[in-house]
């Protein structure tokens, strides 16, 4: 450190520019000389912090301590995480910073006892290299030198030999030399000078010259140097980017993340380059270290399916997850090198990471959380279970979480928590848009009340009024020839009926009454009783043109609609997701059913929905929790589950773990402690409800189109072709039977022109 400021202060009086080629420990950044052009190959403490909460951030270590010595620039050190952590978008907590006091006389007592206070899983230390190896013992001798402490030390000296000292799995950032030799690195310092003065001769045509004292400085020539030094911050070679910062230090420094592994050698694990961080999954825990009671990390294993696991992109401004979210990856594959394995790093969120951090929280554990490679829950194919069951059965994982059905195969070979959701087997469909019948006009009143109406009773009142009116001293008089007379009665039968129609449908049409009295009195009952038909036919009839939607109902899976499809017309489409307990339970329970819907079985739920939507899919047999919440998200509510929500085959999800795990007894009763505490339906409520009802008849108040209409359009086609088989006849009586003469003076043929009045 003193060499360093030495270094700055000669440069800042001779205006000689200055590289430290040296900079594998971590640089403390401190005040710069003016006018001084010392830089320094390395990563500043500052810079190293950054990368020590980005690989924290990557394990969701989110409650750390800090822990330091008086090592010259501690206090800066503490500071700038302290403000990072306030600043972030991440849910950091720092338990305790904690300085310790490294006495001489061996008196380690107060340190112990600092120390005795952490209880944080992971720990950052910072301190000069000649002390690690005191703070260790003094944590070893406390019990945090444990496989169960995640230690995190930047800057340390990687050396052959590592002290007995170290834990196993402690962490180191340091900044990354690269494979070159002392002279390869000087190389690059003469670069970087040299890149610098030919970019500015280029630009300026001018280089600057030494030529100062300590007594003396040229002002002219000190401007000159400033605008070198600009230069400076702006340089790549041999396709590296070694621009320099302000203050002297490289702007994007690479560094390397190592840890100590169960062989008690240095291993290379993560890169940390243009500020992207890539790491080797796991870096931690101990690299195997097994049957250590204080090891409390777990590898997690998951499965995106909404509202369970919901997986999202990492914030792109920061490439870190939000609050409410926890880091998850899937690995793609392993690279050529062997070194590491592509994944793609992405944030989980949903009902079972709330329950996974709360467990995390109550139990006192830290996980790495994967999505499963292959997306499914776990099948046996062949002898071999794949999915997140195979996950932990292999022991690639200590526990899976998701929307994992507990079932009597499974439980021969994992063991599982306490169901914290209630699920089982339900059957969603789509609401089918109801139509208007083309009849519907006519459904207010029964066929017999419209036979009664129109054929019986219109056709009786109308004949009676025509009797009163030709008994009527003042219409026939009995006489049908007084219709003949000049001033004489013309009210016809045909006129009556007329009339009756016309009083009926409140129509303003030029109409004839008759003269008889009681044939007004006749009319004036037809018309209240024409009143009181029409108002009870507007009444109904609204009821009757509504759409009214249709939801197909089953009793069961033993239904005969899934039992004998194909007895149906059309048959039943319907289907499940592969490879999951509903298929297993429909299986070996139903096996012909099985071998019908396996023509119509779904990828994933979300094909299945569309489906659904799309007419290609009249059924979908799922999961009930998973059905429940896409039925109460879905856009439009048109997807419901039928019996609102009717369960068959009742089960649970629980949470996988290795048979015989020592967790499962710690995580029921943290279970059981969210449930009686009303945390778990707390959960439900904000993740499983939706906005859309239950299963419902629910009628659509849309406009009505042609196709709602149809029947009163077909009933005026009906009427027109009518009235052309009416007038063609009329006209064919008229001409060849009305004329004739012995037919015009037959006496039912008189009758007939009076009451219809075709003239005689």
């Amino acid at each position: 450190m003193l060499l360093r400021q030495v270094l700055d202060f000669v440069s800042s009086q001779t205006l000689i520019p200055i590289v430290g080629i040296r900079g594998a420990s971590a640089i403390v950044m401190t005040k710069k000389e003016k006018d001084s052009i010392f830089l320094q190959f390395g990563a500043t403490t500052q810079q190293q912090s950054q990368v020590i909460l980005r690989l924290m951030e990557e394990y969701d270590w989110h409650r750390f301590a800090i822990v330091t010595t008086r090592h010259t620039g501690y206090r800066d050190f503490a500071h700038f995480l302290h403000t990072s952590v306030l600043g972030s978008i991440v849910a950091w907590e720092i338990e305790a910073i904690v300085t310790l006091e490294l006495s001489e006389s061996g008196d380690t007592a107060r340190a112990e006892a600092l120390l005795r206070r952490l209880h944080a899983q992971v720990v950052v230390l910072y301190c000069a290299n000649d002390e690690v190896e005191h703070v260790f013992a003094l944590a070893e001798a406390v019990g945090l030198a444990s496989s169960g402490t995640v230690w995190i030390v930047p800057g340390l000296r990687v050396s052959v030999k590592i002290p007995d000292t170290f834990p196993i799995g402690l962490i180191t950032i340091s900044f990354d030399e690269g494979q070159g030799s002392l002279a390869y690195r000087a190389l690059d310092g003469i670069a970087v000078i040299a890149a610098a003065a030919h970019a500015m001769f280029m630009a300026t045509g001018h280089l600057p010259e030494s030529g100062c004292t300590c007594d003396h400085t040229n002002q002219h020539n000190s401007s000159m140097w400033t605008t070198f030094y600009q230069y400076l911050q702006n340089i790549t070679w041999n396709g590296r980017d070694l621009s320099f910062n302000s203050n002297g230090y490289l702007e994007k420094p690479s560094m390397t993340i190592m840890v100590v592994t169960s062989e008690r050698l240095w291993e290379k694990v993560g890169r940390w380059e243009n500020d992207m961080l890539t790491i080797k999954y796991p870096i931690w825990p101990r690299y195997g270290v097994k049957d250590v009671v204080e090891d409390r990390h777990l590898s997690v294993v998951t499965l995106e399916e909404r509202p369970f696991v919901i997986v999202e992109n990492v914030e792109p401004k920061s490439g870190t997850c939000l609050r409410n979210t926890v880091p998850c990856r899937q690995q793609v594959k392993r690279n050529v090198l062997g070194e590491s394995s592509a994944y793609v790093k992405s944030c989980c969120k949903g009902f079972c990471m709330d329950i996974l951090k709360k467990l995390s929280k109550t139990i006192k554990f830290s996980f790495d959380l994967y999505l499963v490679s292959n997306g499914k829950h776990g099948k046996k194919i062949r002898g071999l279970w794949n999915g997140m069951v195979g996950e932990v059965v292999y022991k690639r994982a200590d526990m899976a979480i998701g929307s994992l059905t507990i079932n009597e195969e499974r439980l021969e070979i994992i063991d599982f928590s306490m169901p914290f959701v209630e699920t089982g087997i339900s059957v969603m469909v789509s609401r089918s848009n109801g139509t208007v019948s083309p009849s519907a006009f006519l459904e207010p009143y029964s066929a017999a009340v419209w036979v009664m109406m129109f054929v019986l009773c219109l056709s009786v009142v109308a004949i009676a009024v025509f009797v009163f009116e030709y008994v009527s001293p003042k219409g026939y008089d009995r006489n049908l020839e007084h219709g003949a007379a000049h001033g004489g009665p013309s009210f016809t039968i045909g006129k009556c009926i007329w009339l009756l129609w016309a009083l009926v449908f409140n129509n303003s049409v030029p109409v004839e009454n008759p003269r008889g009295t009681s044939s007004k009195i006749m009319v004036l009952v037809w018309a209240f009783f024409a009143v009181i038909f029409l108002a009870s036919y507007t009444a109904n009839l609204a009821a009757f043109m509504i759409q009214e939607e249709y939801i197909d109902q089953v009793s069961g899976l033993s239904d005969k609609k899934f039992q004998k499809p194909n007895q149906q017309y059309p048959p039943l489409r319907f289907g499940t997701v592969p490879n999951g307990s509903t298929e297993r339970n429909i299986r070996n329970n139903y096996p012909e059913m099985h071998g019908y819907m396996s023509n119509y079985n779904q990828p994933s739920v979300h094909d299945a929905l569309r489906n659904l939507k799309t007419g290609k899919l009249d059924a979908f047999i799922y999961d009930a929790a998973v059905l429940n919440y896409m039925a109460g998200k879905d856009e439009g509510c048109k997807l419901v589950t039928i019996g609102s929500g009717k369960v068959f085959a009742t089960a649970g999800y629980g949470i996988a773990m290795q048979k015989g795990s020592k967790w499962k007894r710690s995580i029921d009763l943290a279970l059981l402690k969210f449930l009686g505490d009303g945390e778990i339906e707390e959960l439900e409520t904000i993740w499983l409800t939706g906005i859309c009802k239950k299963e419902k008849n629910e009628v659509m108040s849309s406009k009505l189109d042609v196709d709602n209409m149809a029947g009163v359009f077909y009933m005026l086609v009906v009427a027109i072709v009518l009235s052309l088989l009416v007038f063609t006849a009329e006209h064919i009586f008229y001409r060849h039977v009305g004329r004739a003469e012995h037919w015009r003076h037959s006496q039912s043929i008189r009758f007939l022109l009076a009451i219809s009045r075709i003239p005689s």
